[in-house]
């Protein structure tokens, strides 16, 4: 999860991440380069005093500034497509979860088992107990096994909502009278926090999503739990 002073990306847990993580540092890669040489070269022309009098009919240093730009946007371009194609393609899911947003909680349901949904809200600062995160910590948490494609179907009550998770890669925008889908996959077990990401009104800011990524019998065992 993200913390004080962390300007990296939190750490991957779904191979959707790991591709905009990828993606990221390549862009960043090209960007570096073009700040570097632009600051040699205007340190040159500072610092050399050097002129040239036939600049302005220079015809190939026109041609180098109209290629070069072309083949950069190329590079940046043909592996975003790539990641923009892995983020919208849908694969075969081995279960889905439905998500509906409202003002200012989370509703879940697991369409594997009958009758078996839950509303998550967050839990007040008072409540909290010790070693706790402030306005991450939900009375319910979203429970799915980890190393399983799974399908989440998200939608809204009330107002525009957007469920986010980072660590994941995902946000999805829940829209009234609309459905969305993601499929994802997470790579490894642990807890992971989320919020809303999108302006829904008063609490906006307490409306916190709590995921939990656990072994698939003990998720079997925790559904059959929550079923009885």
């Amino acid at each position: 999860m993200l913390t004080w002073f962390m300007l990296n990306f939190q750490d991957s847990s779904s191979s959707v991440m790991e591709q905009l993580i990828f993606f990221h540092d390549f862009a960043m890669m090209i960007i570096i380069f073009i700040l570097t040489l632009v600051g040699l070269n205007l340190l040159f022309i500072c610092y050399f005093k050097f002129t040239y009098r036939f600049f302005n009919q220079e015809q190939t240093i026109e041609t180098v500034w109209t290629i070069a730009p072309i083949f950069i946007l190329l590079m940046i371009a043909l592996p975003s497509l790539r990641v923009l194609y892995f983020l919208d393609d849908s694969f075969d899911s081995y279960m889905t979860m439905k998500v509906m947003g409202r003002q200012w909680y989370w509703s879940y349901e697991y369409t594997c088992v009958k009758n078996l949904s839950f509303d998550s809200y967050m839990i007040p600062i008072v409540e909290l107990e010790k070693g706790s995160f402030r306005l991450l910590e939900t009375d319910n948490s979203l429970v799915l096994p980890v190393n399983t494609q799974l399908r989440m179907i998200v939608s809204a009550a009330d107002v525009i909502h957007a469920w986010t998770m980072p660590s994941l890669g995902l946000k999805v925008d829940a829209v009234p009278g609309r459905l969305n889908q993601i499929s994802f996959m997470m790579s490894r077990c642990g807890i992971f926090y989320g919020q809303c990401s999108e302006i829904c009104g008063a609490n906006h800011s307490f409306m916190p999503i709590k995921l939990e990524s656990v072994p698939m019998k003990y998720f079997i065992s925790w559904l059959e739990k929550l079923s009885s």
